[in-house]
């Protein structure tokens, strides 16, 4: 597996190339942003591993111009940052997971290893209603409509479809869609339900996906 690790503090990038070296993947440094949206854009790597506050262009920079360009690999932020706001910017770029600095290399390796294991799933198509999502082209339709989410909306769709019919509660959904394995504010999921439901552009009375007040969210058939 090869992994690209962006961060400006040698010594941090050091440990980080030898320890993930030592686990037997393949290790690219860059430095600076710059350095490491070209290399992104450029190279072929199954996990990008960021610092969100790099040179020259930062980390969320980085990230939502690799996901403008159609990359889906995992990202992964090193970050001191954890405000919910933060929490809401970085996961609307496209990052799937974040981890606070500083950080034991033993729990960096676990989320890693989440997301690759995330990152073996099926070809399936998943209906609601009129509402098709295809997973295996990556699209979404209504009424033959095609409608443009984020890979994070996909995802987010793709989950709540597949459990219809049962009530997904905001932790279960950041765990599930997001690999992130502890509590964030649940206002980071409204964010994101509230612009799947504006891009679907459904009336309220078909509102395919119903708010669970105080608990999550429910996809069901009108």
């Amino acid at each position: 597996m090869n992994i690209l690790v962006a961060e400006d503090e040698i010594g941090i990038s050091n440990f980080l190339k030898q320890g993930l070296e030592e686990e037997n993947y393949i290790v690219t440094v860059a430095s600076d942003g710059e350095k490491a949206l070209r290399l992104a854009l450029s190279q072929s790597f199954d996990l990008l591993l960021l610092d969100w506050m790099l040179p020259k262009l930062s980390g969320i920079e980085v990230c939502r111009s690799f996901r403008k360009s159609g990359r889906t690999a995992p990202v992964l932020f090193l970050t001191a940052k954890d405000t919910v706001q933060e929490t809401i910017e970085g996961l609307k770029a496209g990052a799937n997971d974040y981890i606070k600095k500083p950080f034991s290399f033993e729990e960096l390796l676990e989320r890693i290893k989440v997301q690759f294991r995330s990152a073996v799933t099926e070809n399936a198509s998943y209906m609601l209603g009129p509402i098709l999502l295809d997973k295996e082209k990556h699209q979404v339709f209504i009424d033959d409509r095609e409608v443009y989410l984020t890979q994070k909306e996909f995802s987010l769709l793709e989950y709540l479809i597949k459990n219809k019919g049962t009530v997904c509660s905001r932790s279960q959904i950041i765990k599930e869609v997001w690999n992130i394995h502890f509590d964030y504010e649940s206002g980071v999921i409204d964010v994101f339900i509230n612009s799947i439901r504006k891009k679907l552009g459904l009336r309220k009375e078909e509102d395919y996906i119903k708010t669970v007040r105080g608990i999550g969210y429910i996809a069901n058939e009108i």
